[in-house]
């Protein structure tokens, strides 16, 4: 089993880089190939190894939080390799696994290759699974922000109420897991000065 490969990027396409490893040319399969064109030296690729009856191919990450990710989501049925590099184009890991914290429908169907179905399947098999890699941990400490999609459906009431609540202090991340709370609950409808005043009641139990 190859965990990664350390060398020099010798040939870029737009699918896959050949890594030169002691004389040897790995072609590897990635998600964002132009990632490693800056790189003048050696880069380090973590792989995810897979053999078949027809074939063996190599997929490669910049971050093993990308080479996890990738490993979760080709456990869900309907995901092969080919379409998970496809969603790891699409949007980065933590936008990713906020998206399926937070059932986000929407966001989840505009990455290549995801139909409604398949995202309501990573939903219900990835939410759970997430916890043993240290991503929920991550998430209930605000680590991941809130899709930029789902921040454009806040409406405004919501938005003018953030901007006063960080005026008062508070941090993105703090509101951030004040308003998902607020979806769970049905609260994230109203005035400005309600919604201030359900966030700030939050806010001060969570302190």
């Amino acid at each position: 089993m190859i965990d990664f490969l350390r060398g020099p990027v010798v040939h870029l396409e737009p699918e896959y880089v050949v890594v030169d490893v002691n004389g040897v040319g790995y072609r590897v399969f990635c998600p964002n190939p132009y990632a490693f064109a800056k790189s003048e030296g050696p880069v380090t690729i973590y792989i995810h190894y897979q053999t078949r009856e027809d074939a063996t191919h190599l997929f490669g990450f910049v971050t093993r939080e990308e080479q996890r990710l990738f490993r979760k989501l080709i456990e869900v049925s309907g995901i092969g390799p080919r379409v998970a590099l496809g969603i790891l184009t699409g949007g980065t890991p933590d936008q990713l696994i906020s998206a399926i914290y937070q059932e986000n429908i929407t966001f989840l169907t505009k990455l290549p290759g995801i139909g409604k179905k398949t995202a309501q399947r990573m939903i219900l098999d990835l939410r759970d699974k997430l916890d043993g890699l240290g991503f929920a941990a991550a998430m209930q400490t605000g680590l991941f922000a809130v899709p930029e999609e789902e921040k454009r459906g806040e409406g405004l009431a919501w938005q003018e109420a953030r901007d006063g609540l960080k005026a008062l202090g508070y941090t993105e991340a703090e509101l951030d897991k004040v308003w998902l709370t607020m979806k769970k609950e049905g609260t994230d409808t109203g005035p400005v000065d309600v919604l201030m005043k359900k966030a700030l009641g939050l806010l001060y139990v969570a302190k």
